[in-house]
């Protein structure tokens, strides 16, 4: 039986991944759990296992491609039923070419031209120039551009297919850009050190032999060998009968099928495809049909993507087209004042990392409504239990710290507020309340802000939550953070006391409902027992959601921990 696997879901916004290594190869037995597939997100390097088991009968990705959520990985042969037949593109060359038995399909010919085109098929196969163009390839949604780290040839270098001709570094990692074509190298046209643009051309080679139609290779289950053309599939008569009436159609521009495009005026190649039907519908609701994502095939968009998005544009989740797409920050940004006219200016291009958060923080900051409570723990006596208790948790690898401390008295104080711990659905109107306790903890690396999180803190000691934060901060520095670590948080606590600071306004970390900010500590003079006392004082400053989480109880739950924090036996009655 055959069986498909399809990159699982990486996390709350996240839609796609690099792939850095593949592990498999069609022909390979593959067993559940064993890693497959490495690939590197906007937060890091992660290794994927399978999900299924059998004989790999197809590799659909590679190397250095971005590939999105859900997408068909490969696939397997399970069981005893027969074998799967073979398929594989193979290049030939001219003379090759005259061996292929199968006749290519008619064309349809009728008096409407926009039938006859859409029915035709490629004709034979020509030679192609002898010198071709090598662009440098998408490197994903938000890349441009990326540095050239290393060019490996030079002019007059006689290449393959797939050897590596250069040496990229992207916002996330150095990639190896691969030859599309076999040929020797007649141009460099990018040097070491400078940016290369997506699209551009990077190189020009002299191909080995003149140009012929991909041929598909099956063996068939007698064991013969069948080849035939490969050729572009003919439309349907309803997509035909569509296309012409959306052509006759002065309000409708649409995508074309590359049959069409040379015998169609230039408005037709770039702008939203929708029949006029859907494309009604949203002039009727006041929806500009250029900024709706299609669903259907090829992109075009139908009348529930329109709903969609009018639903979406009236709940406020939705206020410019980038923010639905994923492209760009949730708001409309004004043009930037022209800089260079009041002196030098520099530009430097965002990293994915940094990308992702302001559209993450963009979205976070534009939806919930935010309250920010400000207040300060005594944490005299529980600094001298801490410094007195971390060589013993130090013999266990780990670091007592007060984030680690915070980590436990959170996770008691959401058992008793556990509106704390839940997410609002505003679609279903509902709130979830979550029986589980994940606190994540913001990390500050080189690459960006990152937010792993600790599983089911409430059945850790603080040695062991200790350990734990140990553990996902080193990952976190090293870009080594796997899946599970970043999914499922309830919770975030961002502690900048090791940098300095009196208070801040943290922002939630959507889908969660609240986060706690930790400023430096410093001694205080502090009126008690009928005199001033020096005395530890830590800031403390919780966001919270106010669709769930009114002020007075925002100040309940914050005034909880500080009892804790000054009275640490309060753990131990109350739990």
């Amino acid at each position: 039986m055959q069986k498909e696997f399809k990159l699982p879901d990486l996390g709350e916004s996240i839609v796609s991944a690099t792939v850095v290594k593949v592990l498999i190869a069609p022909g390979d037995m593959v067993k559940e759990d064993q890693t497959v597939l490495e690939i590197e997100t906007d937060k890091a390097t992660i290794e994927v296992p399978s999900e299924i088991s059998g004989k790999v009968t197809g590799v659909y990705i590679k190397e250095g491609q971005k590939v999105e959520v859900g997408a068909v990985v490969f696939s397997v042969e399970s069981g005893t039923e027969k074998q799967s037949v073979e398929v594989k593109a193979v290049k030939v060359t001219e003379s090759q070419s005259q061996e292929v038995t199968e006749k290519p399909a008619k064309s349809v010919k009728t008096e409407d031209p926009v039938v006859e085109a859409a029915s035709a098929q490629p004709p034979a196969a020509e030679p192609v120039s002898s010198v071709q163009e090598i662009i440098l390839p998408d490197l994903g949604d938000t890349i441009e551009s990326a540095l050239v780290v290393k060019v490996t040839v030079k002019v007059g270098d006689s290449i393959n297919e797939d050897d590596t001709i250069l040496e990229i570094e992207t916002d996330k990692a150095t990639v190896e850009v691969p030859s599309p074509t076999a040929g020797v190298i007649s141009e460099v046209l990018v040097k070491e050190g400078e940016k290369a643009k997506v699209g551009s051309v990077i190189f020009k080679l002299e191909a080995k032999s003149a140009g012929a139609p991909a041929v598909v290779k099956t063996s068939s289950e007698d064991g013969q060998t069948v080849k035939s053309e490969t050729t572009t599939p003919a439309l349907s008569a309803e997509e035909i009968a569509e296309l012409k009436e959306e052509m006759n159609n002065p309000e409708v521009a649409v995508a074309p099928p590359k049959a069409l495009v040379d015998l169609q005026p230039p408005i037709l190649q770039n702008s939203a495809p929708a029949a006029p039907s859907v494309r009604r519908l949203a002039r009727e609701i006041g929806v500009d049909i250029n900024q709706v994502k299609g669903s259907g095939p090829r992109g075009r968009i139908n009348l529930d993507d329109v709903k969609s998005f009018s639903k979406a544009l009236h709940e406020g989740r939705v206020t410019s087209p980038q923010a639905l797409k994923g492209e760009g920050s949730f708001l409309a940004q004004k043009p930037l004042p022209d800089f260079s006219k009041f002196g030098e200016i520099e530009r430097k291009g965002m990293n994915n990392i940094r990308t992702k958060t302001a559209e993450h923080l963009s979205y976070a900051w534009a939806t919930i409504p935010h309250v920010t409570q400000f207040d300060k723990a005594d944490i005299t006596d529980l600094e001298q239990l801490r410094k007195k208790f971390a060589p013993e948790v130090a013999k266990s690898a780990g670091k007592l710290t007060m984030t680690s401390i915070l980590v436990k008295v959170v996770t008691a104080a959401m058992k008793h507020f556990p509106q704390f711990n839940s997410s609002i659905d505003m679609e279903k109107k509902e709130i979830v309340y979550k029986n589980y306790f994940n606190i994540g903890i913001a990390v500050d690396t080189e690459f960006g802000l990152i937010v792993p999180n600790i599983k089911g803190t409430d059945k850790l000691n603080l040695t062991q939550i200790s350990v734990e934060m140990n553990v996902i901060s080193e990952k976190a520095r090293n870009k080594k953070i796997g899946l599970d670590d970043l999914q499922g948080g309830c919770f975030t606590i961002s502690n900048l006391g090791g940098i300095g600071g009196t208070y801040f306004t943290p922002i939630v970390n959507s889908p969660e409902v609240a986060i706690l900010g930790v400023s430096r500590g410093t001694f205080e003079p502090v009126y008690k027992d009928g005199e001033f006392v020096p005395r530890l004082m830590l800031p403390l400053s919780l966001s919270s959601d106010h669709r769930v989480i009114d002020g007075a109880d925002a100040i309940r739950f914050l005034r909880w921990v500080i009892d804790t924090l000054e009275n640490p036996f309060k753990l131990l009655i109350e739990g």
